[in-house]
């Protein structure tokens, strides 16, 4: 059903996120942080925008608190995501307040890796549950 005058990308948007298992709901943050990163770094290069820098920044750094914040620090690997997660929003930080985008090429090459990590999980879980159903 169509509502007038919504927006079918935004729904599309929300049904992707309300669909979505916790894996890919993570993919996704990362997927966000890096398109902001990546904005803020064309902002900073092609047009000096230093508002959109700060903006883009700033929406990199909430994915990441959010991701922080959502740790279950009861299993093992939280400590050392905790440490990686606690080092990005630093370098974004840093990155931002003195407009140094060269801090950024490390913090995209991590955020990638750990994109690509957290897409694998979701993979494996999708298989998983799809040769249980087959079972």
């Amino acid at each position: 059903m169509q509502y007038f005058g919504s927006d079918p990308r935004k729904e599309y948007l929300r049904q992707e996120v309300m669909t979505a298992s916790p894996a890919e709901l993570v993919t996704m943050l990362f997927e966000s942080a890096i398109k902001n990163v990546r904005l803020a770094t064309i902002a900073y290069e092609d047009k000096k925008d230093i508002g959109a820098v700060n903006s883009h920044l700033q929406k990199a750094q909430r994915i990441i608190s959010e991701l922080i914040g959502c740790l279950d620090m009861s299993l093992s690997i939280s400590p050392q995501l905790l440490k990686i997660y606690e080092f990005i929003l630093k370098e974004l930080r840093i990155a931002n307040a003195r407009k140094d985008m060269d801090r950024l090429e490390p913090v995209i090459g991590m955020l990638y890796s750990m994109r690509d990590t957290w897409q694998e999980v979701a993979r494996r879980q999708r298989n998983g549950m799809a040769s249980k159903s087959l079972q």
